[in-house]
C-alpha cells in the first residue's frame, strides 16, 4: 500500500497493492496500524455508507458539523467517480482550496479525508457504487451542504451536466459560509 500526499494537509490518496491472476484480484483496502505509521492519524471507523448512481450525478459537496464532524475513507466499488475535497478549516494554509481525484473500480484508488473537509464525486458512469467509512455516525442536524458549482471555489467538474438532489442545488454559496472547523 502507497500513502499519496495530496495539495492538502491531511488528505491522502491510497494506492493499495493489488495481486491479480486468471481468478480475479486481491488487495488489502485498510490497515490502521500502516496508516497510522504512515500519516501519524490514529483513525477510528463507526459507520460504512454505499450509494449507487447513474453517470453524471453529482453528490456535494457536503460535511457535518461540529461535534458530529466525520472523518472518511472514501472509495469506489464499480465504476468511476471525481472525487473532490475541499478544505474548510479556517486556521489552514489551504482553506477554500480544493484536491480533486479519479477513483475507479480499475485504479482502486480511496482517498482519505480528515473532518473540515467538504466532500463531493461526480459519476462517471452508470452503475456507480462509492463507499463511505466514516470516522463518526451521520447526524441530520449537523449536515451541510457547499454549492457545487460555486465560482469562489472554481472546481472544474469536467461537465455542467449534472444531476442533482433537491438540497444540493440549495447548497450554501461560499462567500456566505462560515466554518465551524
Amino acid at each position: 500500500m502507497i500513502i499519496h500526499n495530496s495539495s492538502i494537509d491531511d488528505v491522502f490518496i491510497i494506492e493499495p497493492n493489488v495481486f491479480k491472476d486468471s481468478r480475479g484480484y486481491f488487495f488489502e483496502s485498510f490497515n490502521s496500524k500502516y496508516f497510522k505509521e504512515k500519516t501519524n492519524i490514529d483513525i477510528n471507523f463507526v459507520q460504512d455508507n454505499q450509494s449507487c448512481s447513474q453517470k453524471n450525478v453529482l453528490r456535494g459537496l457536503h460535511f457535518q458539523k461540529p461535534p458530529h464532524d466525520q472523518g472518511k475513507l472514501v472509495s469506489v466499488i464499480k465504476g468511476s467517480v471525481l472525487d473532490v475535497a475541499v478544505d474548510i478549516r479556517k486556521k489552514s494554509p489551504t482553506y477554500g482550496k480544493h484536491f480533486k481525484a479519479i477513483l475507479s473500480d480499475k485504479n482502486h484508488h480511496m482517498m482519505y479525508l480528515p473532518s473540515g473537509m467538504a466532500h463531493g464525486f461526480l459519476t462517471l458512469e452508470n452503475d456507480t457504487i462509492f463507499s463511505y467509512k466514516c470516522t463518526n455516525y451521520y447526524n441530520k442536524q449537523s449536515e451541510g451542504c457547499i454549492l457545487w458549482n460555486d465560482h469562489d471555489l472554481n472546481i472544474d467538474w469536467l461537465t455542467n451536466d449534472v444531476i442533482l438532489s433537491e438540497k444540493d442545488k440549495k447548497g450554501e454559496k461560499f462567500s456566505s459560509f462560515v466554518t465551524n472547523f
